[in-house]
């Protein structure tokens, strides 16, 4: 009995003496001895090392190490975006940033002769807002014309704005979860009644925000895999008083093909006027006269063939 557990004991702490962790193949191996007959042989064994298995999955993205500015509402102002921009989503819903049923008072796009490059959500003064998804607190602060305003940006390189806040409950390089609370709403700053300003951008590219969220009840994301072309980055495209026709592309192969499909030749007809063009094609008459170098007082003529961009 004494001898068995001796061998018990010496087999045990032969294993542990043998033990090795191999860094380059994430695993670690035991020798570990044995009896083959009367021969006293050590095999090894190796084992998948647990702390260092997926480390793709274990990968921290740092979204603070480019253009990351506390003090600057849009620090992107002098880079040059790609087209058409890739957007990945890990969540399929996002948290809404108010707490009672979204109502939209004004959409992304022209709106009283000037761009307007968010979305407005009806709320009254004292209202909580939070984060629509997990992300980290950029900006903080005061802002021309947004008034109290926060920016976070998200870990896929998203950044979403929170503006004409009354109260900011958060500060800059805060991290941030998915409904957490930012704030309460309000009318600070350029601002004609209380509302939530929210605005989406990426990389200094306002994106309507529609083309990413879907504003009804279900707070879903349009797709895990997005891709966004300029269209979806210019006011001018698009009204502010209704929701634009959706042109979904999830992939870069259908954005590319679309942009052969932006541009439209219309003749003039006998009773067109620019609002007639623009309601009809669904764009906006500061589309129409920044594409043909007319005014929005120039006198249309019959057979006159204009370039519309859809």
């Amino acid at each position: 009995m004494k001898y068995r557990l001796f061998c018990i004991g010496f087999l045990f702490s032969a294993c542990l003496c043998f033990a090795q962790e191999d860094s380059q193949n994430n695993s670690i191996k035991l020798k570990i001895p044995t009896v083959d007959g009367k021969s006293f042989i050590i095999k090894e064994v190796e084992f998948p090392s647990e702390s260092s298995a997926s480390s793709e999955e274990n990968e921290v993205i740092d979204i603070k190490a480019e253009y990351w500015d506390n003090t600057v509402y849009n620090p992107y102002r002098n880079v040059v975006t790609e087209f058409p921009i890739e957007l990945t989503f890990t969540d399929s819903t996002y948290s809404s940033p108010v707490s009672h049923p979204k109502v939209v008072t004004s959409r992304y796009g022209w709106r009283r002769g000037r761009p307007h490059k968010g979305i407005d959500i009806d709320l009254v003064t004292g209202d909580s807002v939070v984060s629509v998804l997990d992300g980290i607190v950029r900006f903080a602060r005061y802002s021309r014309g947004h008034g109290k305003t926060v920016v976070v940006r998200h870990y896929n390189g998203l950044e979403t704005t929170y503006a004409h806040l009354s109260h900011i409950a958060v500060k800059a390089n805060d991290t941030v979860s998915k409904g957490q609370f930012l704030g309460k709403g309000g009318n600070t700053g350029r601002s004609r009644g209380s509302h939530l300003h929210l605005v989406t951008s990426y990389r200094g590219e306002y994106i309507h925000p529609d083309y990413l969220f879907n504003f009804d009840d279900t707070n879903s994301i349009r797709s895990q895999n997005i891709w966004v072309t300029r269209k979806w980055t210019r006011p001018s495209y698009h009204s502010s008083i209704r929701l634009s026709k959706l042109s979904l592309f999830e992939t870069k192969e259908d954005a590319l093909a679309s942009l052969e499909k932006q541009r439209k030749v219309y003749v003039v007809r006998k009773g067109d006027t620019l609002s007639r063009i623009s309601q009809r094609n669904r764009t906006s008459i500061a589309s129409i006269c920044r594409t043909n170098k007319i005014k929005r007082t120039s006198t249309l003529r019959i057979g006159q063939k204009l370039i519309l961009e859809l």
